[in-house]
């Protein structure tokens, strides 16, 4: 698709076009934060949250692809693509498209993960409509022309080099190379530098039209936006753009699956002249739909989610081994990661690695006291409300939700799951995934008799 709908019939007429269907998913007190879900005849969903005493809105585009979706050979064109819907459309050049917002005091980015990319604008409510035609027009008029493809690559191949001079974002990388191997989840979302070369504005332009159908996309608008309205917008936008003429469409389900992750013991290595040595150690973790999930969180929360959890406490508080040192969960739609991370001096990563071992498989057969669970269930509760305070995040909450749950889930809900939570339920988790044999990925100025201790480390 560049002006309009890969997917697109023979137009219909005007009453079989106006259907659309809209829910009510949430509803606030006097509306304040109320979530409202309009399907419209294309298969587009659009998600609002209304909050009428803030001034700002942010406006987003969530499209249900990832670096997984990729073929080896398309590696990084998912965010390659990010990249070239700024580059301009049949109405707006790619200085029309950030003056516009730059001129209203606003925001405008995306980001691409392993499963979905989003779009977004956060503007003052009045310029909403500004920010819906210019997202809008960029998702349904990108021109991805040949001469925008080969002045981005360069862009991207940077962003590649400074990605590699920076270990501790590059260990992440090995490490999901380490659990997944050379499978799309195991692949970087920034692709390499040989995919990137050899991409082509041909094949990125068939990798748009087959994953930016309305029927892949959901639009999320949070703040103070009047829900009908911006369905109105959108749907003017869309039509423009000839993507809702297919009253048949259904949207895409969310992602499902049960992929099992196999790797056990595995050791990825990369000697490098850093000045510190950065390591994860982990094991496979839970799928986001997995109910013990918030057991996993409150888990996480205590081992490595602050300055008072135990890994904080061991390795950097009592020991001084580590500046930072942090324990986290991935979950994708069929699978999981939990990670411990931590950066040291290269004579100090074996009693790092140590210490992290040793207090995993403590808690492993111990599970957790009853005043650590309290502290990170307090702590949880605390950042999930305090990380919901802008219009931002509210959109990021629906948008996502829509899109890898298809459901929604609201805040005192949230709450309740967490503070639901008890000592039985840690420790079933984690005598479940942190008695798995963990894997290693390590970047560093390491000696060979070092990394061969290495791979004794998780035996």
């Amino acid at each position: 698709m560049t002006s309009r709908s890969p997917k697109t019939t023979a137009r219909t007429s005007p009453e079989a076009r106006a259907v659309a269907r809209t829910q009510t998913l949430l509803k606030g007190a006097g509306g304040v934060g109320t979530v409202r879900r309009t399907t419209l005849p294309g298969g587009l969903r659009v998600i609002t949250e209304t909050l009428p005493s803030v001034r700002s809105a942010t406006f987003g585009i969530w499209a249900h692809v990832g670096s997984r979706d990729e073929t080896p050979s398309l590696g990084g064109a998912t965010h390659y693509l990010e990249h070239l819907l700024f580059k301009g459309t049949a109405t707006r050049s790619a200085l029309d498209i950030s003056s516009a917002i730059d001129a209203v005091g606003g925001e405008m980015n995306a980001f691409t993960a392993k499963e979905y990319t989003c779009y977004y604008a956060r503007v003052l409510d009045t310029d909403l409509p500004l920010a819906i035609d210019v997202v809008c027009d960029m998702l349904t008029g990108s021109l991805i022309r040949q001469e925008d493809v080969d002045a981005e690559r360069g862009v991207i191949l940077e962003e590649i080099a400074m990605t590699e001079d920076d270990p501790g974002d590059v260990v992440h990388d090995l490490f999901a190379k380490t659990m997944f191997g050379d499978t799309p989840l195991g692949r970087p979302v920034l692709g390499t530098v040989d995919t990137i070369e050899a991409l082509t504005a041909d094949r990125i332009r068939r990798f748009y039209t087959k994953h930016y159908d309305p029927t892949h996309l959901v639009v999320a608008a949070a703040g103070n936006v009047d829900h009908a309205d911006v369905v109105r917008r959108v749907r003017r936008a869309f039509d423009r753009a000839g993507a809702l003429d297919r009253t048949d469409a259904v949207p895409l389900a969310p992602r499902t699956g049960a992929r099992a992750l196999r790797t056990a013991g595995r050791v990825e290595v990369i000697g490098r002249r850093t000045e510190q040595t950065h390591l994860v150690l982990g094991v496979p973790g839970l799928p986001r739909t997995d109910e013990r999930r918030w057991a996993l969180s409150v888990l996480n929360t205590a081992l490595g989610g602050g300055m008072s959890s135990r890994l904080f406490q061991e390795v950097r508080e009592k020991r001084g081994l580590a500046y930072s040192v942090y324990s986290y969960t991935s979950g994708f739609a069929d699978c999981g990661l939990f990670g411990v991370y931590a950066g040291c001096r290269p004579s100090q990563v074996h009693d790092v690695l140590k210490i992290c071992r040793a207090e995993l498989d403590r808690v492993a057969a111990e599970g957790l006291p009853e005043d650590e669970i309290a502290r990170a269930v307090g702590q949880l509760k605390g950042s999930t409300v305090l990380g919901l305070e802008d219009t931002g995040a509210l959109m990021n909450r629906i948008g996502k939700s829509e899109l890898c749950w298809g459901d929604h889930m609201s805040v005192d809900d949230m709450l309740a799951k967490i503070a639901a939570v008890t000592p039985d339920d840690v420790r079933a988790v984690a005598a479940d995934l942190l008695t798995r044999r963990p894997s290693l990925s390590v970047i560093g100025p390491l000696k060979d008799q070092q990394a061969d201790r290495l791979h004794q480390a998780v035996a």
